[in-house]
């Protein structure tokens, strides 16, 4: 999204750098510390265990996770803050903190709702580390704005799917609490949220439609085809590769347009 006004920079090789960096060893932080503390949570899912879901790992296999994060990690923490500076090595402290708040006791954030839906705004930093690295503007508020509500959905689409290994596994979240249909209502109230706020502060028609399609579907999901029951895996995978598709097309979208960086 920081690049959507930016002539060029697929020839800048920091941009391929950070592009790795996110792709990767970000990606292996992330989803490496999740599986390391959810290996009971993620036993009892049988959507885990899968390139499209992610790892369903014994303890076996995740001994020394911490280790191999840690060097993945550690060589690009050195490498810019050589490029950037201090402000770089506080921006990728706070992200290496905010998943150990969210994994790791006494914190442990992501069994208390429903602040494990507001720590989703981390992902946001993603483009403070964008913009950081290449020397960028600041994306307008209402951006982050967007941004942060969309992080919030998309974290509670995969709670929703979850609802009935985590109560197996006693996993507290916010899905599990107000159960799966006011679950579904809580997402259909930040999309119709977002795709209003893309229309009044973006002007953009496409965008916002296609939130709009999306919330339309949650409204026939939640009254019509599944109300109460838990979606079957192949349901389950067909979804998610819907989400990734339409993820790939928006991103497109949203380079090509540029409209959310109208603030």
């Amino acid at each position: 999204m920081p690049f959507s006004n930016q002539d060029g920079f697929l020839n800048s090789p920091l941009f391929w750098l950070g592009l790795f960096f996110v792709t990767f060893p970000l990606n292996y932080l992330v989803y490496g510390l999740n599986d390391y503390n959810d290996e009971q949570a993620d036993a009892v899912n049988d959507r885990k265990g899968n390139f499209l879901f992610g790892a369903k790992a014994p303890r076996k296999h995740l001994d020394g996770l911490l280790k191999k994060i840690a060097f993945v990690i550690l060589p690009f923490v050195v490498i810019f803050t050589y490029l950037s500076g201090l402000k770089m090595l506080l921006l990728l402290v706070f992200m290496v903190l905010v998943n150990i708040l969210y994994n790791f006791k006494p914190f442990r954030i992501k069994e208390r709702p429903p602040f494990e839906i507001l720590i989703q705004v981390g992902y946001v930093t993603t483009a403070f580390f964008a913009i950081e690295l290449n020397n960028l503007e600041m994306l307008p508020w209402q951006t982050l704005a967007y941004l942060s509500l969309f992080a919030f959905q998309a974290h509670i689409a995969g709670e929703i799917m979850d609802i009935e290994p985590d109560l197996e596994s006693g996993k507290r979240t916010t899905a599990t609490l107000l159960k799966r249909k006011n679950s579904k209502f809580l997402m259909l109230v930040i999309l119709l949220l977002e795709s209003f706020l893309v229309w009044y502060w973006f002007q953009d028609i496409v965008l916002a439609s296609f939130l709009g399609v999306f919330a339309l579907w949650l409204i026939f999901d939640v009254f019509i085809f599944f109300k109460e029951k838990p979606y079957t895996l192949p349901q389950m995978k067909l979804f998610g590769y819907a989400i990734n598709l339409s993820a790939i097309f928006s991103m497109a979208w949203v380079l090509y347009s540029g409209k959310l960086l109208l603030g």
